[in-house]
């Protein structure tokens, strides 16, 4: 059995220490865990002050020389000590609480095997209207008294500090937490089960902490004692409760080999219990699954809370449809500053630094590519950070790494900007911040999907890219993420005003979304789009010119020497028909880092044709993409469509509509079979 504390309660006069020791005697002497000692005083028992076991000199000279005493000593000519009896208490693990001094403290710590200091403390003010009320000392004798310095504690020895400037019912709280918080402590034992990448610790069901608190679904924190600089070694686990009497003691707590290697302390160390995630948190995100409109500090709780895998998954999924079905202007503001305190911001000595978002959901619309080439040559600072594809066949980092590299430190980002005044880089090593990771894992699953909670995570990305000005294309559809225009509108409206609240320039344009933009559906292909564009090729698609000429021509009239919208795209059709975009498209490939082989479009092709003639009314953007994902993209760069034919063209029966790219034959016999079920295009007869 693990031996009992001997908790020994020190402070200077005035701070309380009878008073607090009185208050958890009496909570705690039921309980059958603790005793209270009664220190031996040479000094009658009616003679005042603390409950006492009184003895003349003769006896207690005797009871010492028989080592009747743990320890003993003097102060205002009395003799002091605690019996040696306590000992059979203390191996039997019961914990003893007792008054004592500390000039026999290290005497203490070599007499028994666990000894903690409980050191009640006052301020001196506090300290100084107690002594004056028991009419004992004189003013200056009280002055002297705090003048004092404040006793050294012996080194090795845990000292306890709790704070006794409150009401008597306080101070008794926190010597009640102190004491409990010390007496929950398990021994660590490795457990040589292998959990894999999880971290499991285990307790027995008869664990003398209860696993009631403990067992389920949730984390615990599982940390050893602070060390000299008080610093603590922690890990977050998951528990399981095993058999009594089978690997552990009630006063044990194991740990898998994962677990025990990632904590890195010895066995047998002292190791505490946190369950969490802690009640406020918990009061949070109860509150929001009711409803309720949470603030900015909430959702920082909240979410480093269920970051640091402190909630099961079902409760989280539960907090994600709720945000889902009610987050207010407010709240979607206080979590765009939220998440963005997740990742580091970069920081610009820029007075304008623009950046561009689309919501996406529109295969080949890579207008990226041109507007930020665009916005260099003109020489504003355009840190341009994009995802890759997650259900398209290209993101704008899958494009531009057809190009160049794009997994950028934020030291890369920073020479790249500087050297060619913009980037196109992947934000997962960026601005990608752990809550995407935890959110998106079960969002994605489940299918939720919240515009609103888009924007705080797009803001939020905009924050940590350090963007002053920020300009948000909302394609609407039937086939596109946002439906109509009208919800375009109403989600730009939400951009703008929650770019004000968090101090951003946001400007969002509904733009139309029937279908695909460009020819190419796949990065070399949508890169191939690009270039022609960029080159005045002939057949440079003509609605990617004009959408990247729009957005770039808006990013440009932020320039107080443009202005307006006007001048904005004479500027930007001026920096495309020069050519200085594609020098500066050239800059940024070679300040990331070209790559040395560029993929071109796959050479195993198949051409789909129209089965009946008619007029191209709508192509489906949605089943175009995941036709070029089954050919390969955008894993393989160079798989993908090339549109032959755009909507309003009139096809006859046999006409090519597109053709398929792909690098493997099954690749291309898949994405065949899938565009034979649906090709995608509808023909008005």
């Amino acid at each position: 059995m693990r031996p009992g504390i001997l908790f020994v309660v020190v402070g200077p006069s005035g701070a309380g220490k009878d008073t607090l020791m009185d208050g958890a005697r009496a909570a705690l002497s039921d309980s059958g865990r603790f005793g209270f000692a009664r220190r031996l005083i040479t000094r009658p028992a009616d003679a005042g002050g603390e409950d006492h076991e009184a003895i003349d000199e003769a006896g207690f000279a005797a009871l010492s020389a028989a080592g009747g005493l743990l320890v003993s000593w003097n102060a205002h000519g009395l003799h002091y000590g605690l019996r040696a009896s306590l000992r059979d208490d203390l191996t039997q693990g019961r914990h003893v609480i007792a008054n004592g001094s500390r000039g026999v403290l290290e005497v203490l710590a070599a007499a028994v095997t666990r000894l903690i200091i409980i050191n009640i403390t006052a301020s001196p003010e506090t300290l100084a209207r107690r002594l004056a009320a028991r009419g004992r000392e004189t003013a200056a004798d009280i002055a002297a008294r705090l003048a004092r310095a404040a006793p050294q504690w012996p080194e090795g020895i845990e000292t306890i500090t709790v704070s006794n400037d409150g009401t008597v019912e306080e101070g008794v709280e926190h010597v009640l937490a102190a004491i409990d918080a010390a007496t929950r402590r398990l021994v660590l034992k490795p457990i040589p089960i292998d959990a894999w990448r999880d971290t499991i610790a285990y307790l027995p069901r008869d664990s003398l902490l209860g696993v009631e608190d403990f067992d389920g679904p949730g984390r615990v924190d599982v940390a050893g004692q602070p060390d000299a600089q008080g610093n603590r070694r922690s890990i977050r686990a998951r528990i399981n409760v095993v058999e009594p009497g089978w690997l552990l003691e009630p006063d044990e707590i194991g740990l898998s080999r994962e677990a025990f290697a990632q904590l890195a302390l010895p066995a047998g160390s002292e190791i505490t219990l946190t369950r969490t995630p802690p009640q406020h948190s918990r009061d949070a995100l109860r509150a929001k699954i009711q409803g309720a409109e949470l603030d900015a500090a909430q959702y920082a709780m909240l979410l480093r809370d269920i970051v640091e895998g402190r909630y099961p998954e079902g409760e989280i999924s539960a907090f994600l449809v709720a945000a889902t079905r009610s987050l207010s202007d407010a709240e979607v503001g206080a979590l765009s500053l939220v998440r963005a305190g997740f990742s580091t911001p970069m920081r610009w000595d820029e007075p304008i630094v623009v950046d561009k978002h689309s919501m996406g959901g529109i295969p080949g619309s890579r207008i990226t590519l041109i507007v930020a080439p665009i916005v260099a040559a003109h020489g504003l600072a355009m840190p341009k950070t994009s995802s890759r594809a997650i259900t398209s066949a290209a993101g704008t980092a899958d494009a531009m790494e057809v190009l160049a590299k794009v997994d950028l430190t934020q030291d890369e980002v920073r020479r790249t900007v500087a050297q060619a005044r913009a980037c196109i880089a992947w934000n997962g090593r960026l601005n990608h911040s752990a809550v995407d990771d935890v959110m998106n894992a079960i969002t994605r699953p489940l299918g939720i999907d919240s515009n609103r909670w888009s924007v705080a995570s797009i803001i939020s990305k905009k924050l940590t890219a350090g963007s002053t000005h920020v300009v948000v294309d909302l394609p609407y559809g039937r086939r596109a993420k946002l439906r109509d225009q009208a919800e375009a509108v109403e989600l730009g409206a939400l951009f703008e005003t929650v770019g004000r609240a968090v101090g951003l320039h946001v400007e969002a344009i509904p733009t139309c979304g029937a279908g695909p933009i460009g020819r190419g559906i796949g990065p070399a292909l949508e890169v191939r789009d690009v270039l022609w564009v960029l080159e005045g090729h002939t057949e440079a698609p003509t609605d990617l010119r004009d959408k990247a000429l729009a957005f770039a021509g808006r990013i440009l009239s932020w320039d107080p020497a443009i202005a307006t919208l006007e001048h904005g795209r004479a500027r930007a059709t001026e920096l495309l028909a020069s050519g200085a975009a594609r020098q500066a498209l050239d800059a940024i490939v070679a300040a990331q880092g070209r790559r040395d082989v560029v993929p071109r479009p796959a050479a195993l092709t198949h051409t789909v044709r129209a089965a009946r003639a008619g007029r191209i009314g709508e192509i489906d953007g949605w089943c175009m993409s995941g036709i070029a994902r089954r050919a390969g993209a955008p894993f393989d760069k160079s798989a993908g469509i090339d549109l032959l034919r755009r909507v309003g063209d009139d096809v006859a029966v046999g006409e090519g509509l597109f053709t398929i790219h792909a690098s493997a034959g099954p690749d291309l016999e898949a994405a065949v079979a899938m565009a034979a079920q649906d090709d995608g295009f509808v023909l008005a007869g």
